[in-house]
């Protein structure tokens, strides 16, 4: 089984080095694809020369300028997809999300669930450094997202996921619609309603020590507010795997 972690990067040269040496120390044998937006910092230039270390295990997809966390995640996807890839997980760069947990997902997934989420209020609430605000507000609008959408999780907005390739085959890609942290919501909504099974596993989330958090009130808005547009769409699955997917 070919698993691959994609991590989008933005300025995070303090941490790219170290999460690739972290990833490639895991005793699981993953395939790390950094998709980088035109960091000025450098980032880039840090995962071309870490390449020669890790040759064939260490991927890099350079864009142009800010493009969206949803775009490059759906950039990730189909880049796996196409090189097949078993097995796909998102994750941020900045060590909020401990890499050891990815072999906790992984082995979920190799139980014979489709989507696995890295859950940090499935057993309570495991949220390290954050300010009371800020953990309210995330705590408070995962609650809105289980109450409006009737998702069975608690932490839909959650960024660290594990997808297995049934599951992103059947998601039809090309009409995933939000960008920011709403496109967390959305790719966890559209896999539920075309019957994949989800599982959530608890991990501890640890606000960022190094560099700056991509946050904002638009990003937020846009997943309270998109959430409510979700309940009313005909969600379909890709028409390769139509035949074998329901449409709740």
């Amino acid at each position: 089984m070919r698993t691959l972690v994609i991590i989008p990067t933005y300025n995070e040269r303090e941490n790219i080095d170290a999460m690739i040496e972290k990833v490639f120390s895991l005793p699981e044998p993953f395939e790390l694809l950094v998709i980088d937006d035109g960091s000025p910092d450098g980032t880039a230039a840090i995962v071309r020369t870490r390449q020669r270390d890790y040759p064939g295990r260490l991927h890099l997809i350079e864009r142009s300028g800010k493009q969206g966390l949803g775009t490059a995640y759906l950039a990730g996807f189909r880049w796996g997809l196409e090189r097949g890839f078993d097995r796909i997980c998102e994750m941020d760069c900045d060590f909020s999300h401990n890499p050891d947990d990815l072999v906790r997902l992984v082995h979920a997934a190799a139980e014979g669930y489709d989507v696995v989420v890295g859950s940090r209020y499935v057993q309570g609430v495991n949220v390290v450094n954050w300010p009371m605000s800020r953990l309210l507000l995330s705590y408070f609008a995962s609650m809105y997202v289980r109450l409006v959408s009737r998702m069975p999780l608690r932490d839909a907005t959650a960024g660290f996921v594990c997808y297995t390739r049934r599951a992103l085959e059947t998601i039809d890609l090309d009409a995933v619609r939000m960008k920011g942290y709403g496109f967390q919501i959305e790719m966890k909504y559209a896999a539920w309603r075309l019957g994949m099974r989800l599982k959530e596993v608890p991990i501890i989330f640890v606000e960022r020590r190094e560099g700056a958090s991509k946050m904002s009130g638009g990003i937020f808005g846009e997943a309270l507010f998109g959430v409510l547009g979700l309940r009313f769409r005909r969600i379909r699955g890709r028409k390769a795997t139509a035949g074998r997917c329901s449409d709740r």
